[in-house]
């Protein structure tokens, strides 16, 4: 068990702030490690208090802690594969006083819907899913010489379908679903959500103006049969290494990514 208080942070770890300072958030020092990615994926959760979310694939817990840290009335159940992230995952929860509200599924992602497999909740339990699936193809990437890092970032080409497929089903009707990506993935991403989720937003997210977009969000209602829309999106950085103000109203303030 990893334990860790404000004055001491286990070898291998480092201590790091989100939002302002408001979290503190140990991540491995070496492997995967999340970063501005998941503090806009929980930006852009439409929750409202009393309502649940389900997120896939948790790493150290970035995310989720976000979310319920913007929304102090609701509770986040989410899977994760890496035994050593779902302790972290925990610890971080324990240390900035979200335990109740925060719950962790050790499990593989390609196991959660086998019927035999009593440790999910039950199918349509959630208002809201999110994730922030693996980036890289496996066929077309160097594999991480760190195996925490190795596995966030490598999947197959059948993978994205499959975390789709997940939070579709683990949402209730009309419940919503967003994702961060690549851009080179929307293809995969929609064909993925095709007869499962409708009235889709996409707002692309530009290192800076003019630069092409390096992250996408996307945003669907399961079930819904309104069409497509590709927002105006989200420029990070200004002329220098300083965030917009619209960025920086997110990422340190803890405002909304409104997507729709």
């Amino acid at each position: 068990m990893i334990t860790a208080d404000s004055h001491h942070v286990p070898p291998s770890l480092t201590d790091d702030g989100f939002l302002g300072g408001r979290l503190h958030i140990l991540q491995p020092e070496k492997g995967f490690r999340a970063g501005i990615d998941s503090v806009l994926l929980a930006a852009a959760v439409p929750c409202e208090p009393g309502e649940s979310v389900f997120e896939a694939g948790m790493g150290p817990g970035v995310a989720a802690l976000c979310l319920l840290a913007r929304n102090p009335e609701v509770q986040v159940t989410g899977i994760e594969v890496a035994t050593r992230y779902v302790m972290i995952c925990e610890e971080n929860a324990r240390r900035n006083g979200m335990q109740d509200r925060l719950h962790v599924i050790h499990a593989d992602l390609r196991d959660a819907l086998r019927r035999d497999q009593n440790v999910m909740p039950a199918p349509g339990s959630f208002a809201h899913a999110m994730c922030n699936p693996p980036f890289f193809d496996e066929a077309k990437s160097t594999s991480s010489p760190h195996l925490l890092k190795s596995q966030a970032h490598a999947f197959g080409p059948d993978d994205l379908e499959l975390w789709v497929k997940l939070l579709y089903t683990m949402l209730g009707p009309r419940g919503s679903v967003t994702l961060m990506h690549r851009p080179e993935s929307l293809c995969q991403i929609l064909g993925a959500m095709e007869n499962r989720f409708g009235d889709i937003h996409i707002a692309p997210l530009f290192p800076r103006r003019g630069a092409p977009a390096s992250r996408i969000l996307v945003h669907g209602i399961k079930g819904s049969k309104a069409p497509l829309q590709i927002l105006p999106g989200l420029v990070l950085h200004g002329d220098g290494n300083e965030f917009t103000k619209e960025a920086d109203a997110m990422l340190r303030s803890g405002g909304a990514f409104v997507l729709r």
